[in-house]
């Protein structure tokens, strides 16, 4: 089943200026463009929001009502490049399949992509962070369909009670539509097809059937200048396993002499099996360094084909390297031994249960347990700092602290009993207080934040 990511950016005139700025303002800002004849607000940021304005006002009232609103020229051209740029940013990140939904929007083909990331929510969940701390607003939905997993990103409630602005039409269209009293799509569903077909064309069925399944509504993948691609049509579908192997192995071969020729590597690469049926089967494989070696690449790519449904056969192939990386020949010694490589065991490992769970833990300064340590790549260089050996720290801690009860004889003694989780253990080996202070400097309600941590041992 085909999985769809809608990304709606509601304000991205204005965070793409912000954005651009080396030294942002407070002030609220205003995007504003010509409506006809009128100069009217084409989008607004948070802060003029929450003074009242509205996208579609005229300039001269929203100047009146805040005189200290900062307004730039609306540049749709200027718009659509960064949308452009930032949808390759996705492209690079998330799922093989991203295309831009202008003016306010990215669409993704999620599908076999969410594990790679922890599931759907969790893909959403660090996808729209990632926005957020880039200074880009956005909302996003996950849906079996285009139409609806848009609809879902702009709008509340379900399907059938959504205005017909949900439905991607025209302007005029959705005006019609209105004007004739249709308020919801549910509304314009419990009428006969042929009226509204004589009335608008064969747009607003069209819509409808691509939101709800009924007609295909194919993404057209994004693809920048200078990617590195390799393609394959046939003459007859393939669908036999051992002919896509064969098929992946000869693009890979011609992809691995593109990427010889440019000096670079591939970081990541994206399979893309377009079927008879216009659907598309994507594979993805990320490695831990970059590398053109077409056995490993080929092995990679192969060992993802049991996940690849040809139904009724695959009529093209593209193979892709999305991430590159300079990749220099390197002169190896046979006088003296070299550490093992691991990076065939991390690709493997990281392409079967995802890279997320594919890593290792580095030392950071700080003595709050919870900030001492960060998670890099598997195979990341190792950092200056060094691991504290003037107490010793557990290896792990719980995801969220769990209560005990206890008691001590004295202040800064050890404790002589804990009950944990309902059952009390005697202390019989104790050795602290290890004090640990707060960080004053991060926020101001550690100034006062002291904890002491014990090791103990409990009777058997």
């Amino acid at each position: 089943m085909a999985r769809v990511i809608s990304v709606f950016l509601p304000m991205w005139p204005v965070d793409r200026l912000r954005r651009q700025e080396n030294a942002p303002s407070d002030r609220p800002l205003a995007v504003a463009g010509r409506v006809g004849n009128r100069r009217v607000l084409t989008a607004i940021d948070l802060a003029a929001e929450v003074l009242g304005l509205t996208v579609g006002m005229p300039v001269s009232k929203a100047q009146a009502l805040v005189p200290d609103l900062r307004i730039e020229r609306a540049d749709p051209v200027a718009d659509l490049a960064s949308l452009e740029r930032l949808a390759f940013w996705v492209l690079q990140r998330t799922a093989p399949i991203v295309a831009v939904d202008p003016p306010d929007g990215i669409v993704i083909d999620s599908t076999g992509a969410d594990h790679l990331h922890g599931g759907e929510e969790a893909l959403l969940e660090a996808l729209t962070g990632r926005l957020a701390l880039s200074g880009v607003t956005a909302r996003a939905a996950v849906s079996d369909t285009w139409g609806a997993a848009h609809a879902l990103a702009r709008f509340e409630g379900d399907l059938h009670t959504m205005p017909p602005e949900a439905l991607r039409l025209s302007p005029a269209t959705v005006a019609g539509l209105r004007d004739m009293g249709f308020a919801t799509i549910g509304d314009i569903l419990a009428v006969p097809r042929a009226p509204l077909t004589r009335r608008f064309g064969a747009e607003v069925i069209r819509r409808i059937d691509q939101m709800f399944g009924e007609a295909a509504d194919p993404i057209d993948a994004l693809r920048p200048a200078g990617l590195i691609e390799t393609r394959r049509a046939f003459a007859e579908p393939i669908a036999a396993p051992e002919t896509i192997a064969r098929y992946i192995r000869k693009l890979v071969t011609a992809l691995s002499a593109e990427l010889e020729a440019q000096g670079v590597g591939a970081r990541r690469l994206d399979l893309i099996c377009h079927r008879v049926d216009r659907e598309r089967q994507t594979v993805r494989v990320g490695l831990a360094m970059p590398h053109r070696d077409p056995q490993r690449l080929t092995r990679l790519l192969c060992d993802k084909i049991p996940g690849i449904e040809p139904g009724f056969g695959i009529e093209i192939m593209t193979l892709t390297a999305t991430i590159t990386e300079p990749l220099a020949e390197r002169q190896i010694s046979t006088l003296a031994p070299e550490a093992p490589n691991l990076s065939g065991l991390i690709d493997t490992l990281a392409n079967r249960v995802g890279h997320r769970a594919i890593y290792r833990v580095a030392p950071v300064a700080s003595d709050v347990p919870e900030r001492s340590i960060r998670r890099i790549p598997a195979l990341a260089d190792s950092t200056a700092d060094g691991w504290p050996d003037h107490w010793p720290r557990p290896a792990r801690l719980f995801a969220r602290p769990e209560a005990i009860e206890t008691m001590a004889l004295l202040p800064d003694q050890p404790p002589v009993w804990i009950a944990w989780r309902g059952i009390r253990r005697r202390i019989i080996r104790a050795d602290g207080p290890e004090r640990i202070f707060g960080e004053w400097w991060t926020r101001e309600a550690e100034r006062i934040a002291v904890r002491d941590y014990f090791r103990i041992e409990d009777e058997v």
